[in-house]
């Protein structure tokens, strides 16, 4: 008689989360699976750290799971009985154990939910659906606060968020400190000959799960040294990353989040999007501890610095979330500009004259990781400016970041970043010439390109794409009250420098691979 249980729980590799109700008790007829699967490594092309941290994550909670008693069956991507999806896998196990129930977490990407509920309704056996138990809202909050309405602003949704979970208000539900949002004293570039505090780096042994990988023979990109793997993979050292971020990043955090350096790649971030992604800590317990540690120490961490950090987790990444599940699966074919253009060859390479995009797009391929604004304002201000196809840039973004997942990336970039949904996330196109990029960063400092030119063998092609960008496509923007100062300067320009740029922005997209 089979041995395993007639309860069979799956435990995607996002769902890492020891607080859960599921792990509370150990019950000898619930057994958990876990599966390393190609249609999970395959549908994009991955940096090899995601994949490796996914499943060193994976197969450390498992073993977790496992000491504690729990029953627990673990797939490996060379197991030679995995199909490589989860229906097979889930199949065989049904049918060779004769499970009686099948219970899965929600899924937080559509793609996975729609292929477990499918499963699902098609089995003979019951089955149960649980939630992840991890974010602070539902996936229909932002839907119902928002019923009715036209416009999804995120202040409007992240002080719901505040006076719904009680985070910084007082006892009538106002803000602390008199406003709710202090991002206009978050907006600073480091200072010349600054010292940044050293990033908290792991070093952990992962040359099994590369040698796996690779033996796979999985597809990916990007760098990484096996032995001495920099994220963490299990809940112990989340929890000593998010102790650092507090202790010696979160006092600095706000004044420069939105600043850039060559010389530095973590500046003051927290860098725990990965770990509160796969739900190795959970975005309440952070938040928390944050506001922990500044009623402790008023004076050691200014109330802006907190407050930028607070808005990031429950704000914009719950925001991000309600607008996913709100607007998906259309939300992934949006393409408001109707921007064709091919993503560049040297996106995957590095290999392009303009710094910024090459520090950005080599500290990707090194650490699978930028921060939000190089993201925004470097590699999506580009890809914006140059029209560059949706699609592509999704595909890039989703696989190119450690932190990726479908729910938060593709709101982020197709709405936030390429404004492919015509407005639904923000209010106009982030875009700028290069003068944002010279004023953030030291980029231009050492570049072949001159930040203050338009035009000319050396100008800078944010200058003359960005003008390029308005040009083209002023049916559809000039009408927006945020950008009409851009045409109003635009407009005032005269024929000759009109054309000029317009003729300099035109040379560069017909040899965009050769920038």
């Amino acid at each position: 008689m089979s041995q395993l249980p007639t309860t069979l729980r799956l435990v995607l590799g996002d769902q890492l989360n020891a607080n859960h109700t599921w792990f509370k008790q150990i019950q000898q007829h619930v057994h958990y699976v876990f599966m390393e699967v190609r249609t999970e490594t395959d549908y994009a092309t991955h940096h090899i750290q995601k994949v490796m941290g996914i499943f060193a994550a994976m197969r450390s909670f498992a073993d977790a799971l496992k000491q504690l008693g729990h029953k627990v069956q673990y797939i490996r991507i060379n197991d030679p009985l995995n199909t490589q999806d989860f229906n097979g896998n889930l199949t065989r196990l049904i049918a060779e154990h004769s499970i009686q129930t099948f219970e899965y977490q929600l899924p937080d990407e559509f793609r996975l939910d729609q292929v477990l509920q499918s499963f699902s309704e098609q089995l003979k056996i019951a089955y149960k659906v649980y939630d992840t138990e991890h974010f602070y809202s539902q996936r229909d909050t932002l839907a119902h606060l928002f019923e009715g309405k036209q416009q999804y602003l995120m202040e409007t949704f992240y002080r719901h968020m505040r006076k719904t979970h009680k985070v910084l208000v007082t006892e009538a539900l106002q803000p602390l400190n008199g406003q709710w949002n202090f991002d206009k004293d978050n907006r600073k570039p480091l200072p010349k000959k600054w010292q940044v505090v050293e990033p908290m780096l792991f070093e952990n042994n992962l040359q099994t799960v590369y040698d796996d990988i690779q033996s796979a023979c999985i597809k990916y990109i990007g760098t990484v040294d096996p032995k001495k793997f920099i994220w963490p993979i299990d809940r112990t050292q989340a929890l000593a990353l998010m102790d650092f971020f507090i202790q010696d990043c979160l006092p600095t955090f706000g004044d420069f989040q939105d600043a850039m350096s060559q010389q530095e790649w973590s500046i003051y971030h927290s860098r725990l999007s990965f770990a509160l992604n796969i739900k190795l800590i959970s975005p309440k317990e952070l938040v928390d501890q944050c506001i922990a540690a500044y009623m402790s120490h008023p004076d050691r961490i200014a109330y802006n610095q907190l407050e930028g950090f607070v808005r990031q987790i429950i704000g914009w990444r719950e925001y991000m979330r309600g607008i996913y599940w709100l607007k998906m699966p259309d939300y992934q074919t949006l393409n408001f500009f109707n921007h064709k253009q091919a993503l560049p060859e040297w996106f995957w390479t590095g290999k392009t004259h303009m710094n910024c995009m090459k520090k950005a797009i080599d500290q990707s391929l090194d650490y699978a990781y930028t921060h939000h604004i190089q993201r925004l304002m470097v590699t999506g201000n580009f890809a914006l400016l140059a029209g560059i196809d949706p699609d592509q840039i999704d595909a890039w973004y989703l696989g190119i970041y450690i932190d990726a997942f479908e729910w938060v990336e593709i709101t982020n970039t197709r709405g936030m970043s390429q404004y492919a949904d015509g407005g639904i996330v923000g209010s106009k196109p982030y875009v700028s010439s290069a003068a944002y990029i010279h004023k953030m960063s030291d980029y231009c400092q050492s570049c072949a390109y001159n930040p203050k030119l338009k035009t000319g063998h050396n100008a800078c092609p944010f200058n003359s794409l960005y003008w390029h960008f308005y040009d083209r496509h002023t049916p559809l923007l000039a009408s927006n009250p945020r950008i009409g100062m851009m045409y109003h300067v635009w407009h005032k320009m005269d024929d000759a420098q009109k054309t000029a740029i317009l003729k300099q922005a035109d040379y560069y997209l017909n040899n965009i691979n050769q920038l």
